[in-house]
């Protein structure tokens, strides 16, 4: 489990560069901070019990996240002009 950390840090690790790259530095900021969590995480060797519980806890804060974003900060028809 702790090898499927690192790798989420891998590939969180391509985004930020992807998106950095792109002339998204918020963006890449935010999956710095992901990279940084997942390897991390990925090097304490916890129990695989535990690793479970980190991950749901990400994902709902990601969903909540998400949901309060796309519902009260993006403002329907404006296209990103």
């Amino acid at each position: 489990m702790a090898r499927m950390y690192r790798m989420m840090g891998f590939w969180t690790a391509v985004i930020a560069i992807m998106a950095y790259v792109g002339g998204m530095e918020a963006f890449a900021l935010l999956f710095v901070g992901q990279t940084v969590m997942f390897v991390a995480l990925g090097y304490l060797n916890l129990s695989e019990r535990l690793y479970i519980y980190i991950f749901g806890a990400y994902l709902t804060v990601f969903f909540i996240g998400f949901t309060y974003w796309t519902t009260f900060m993006m403002t329907p028809g404006s296209g990103g002009h």
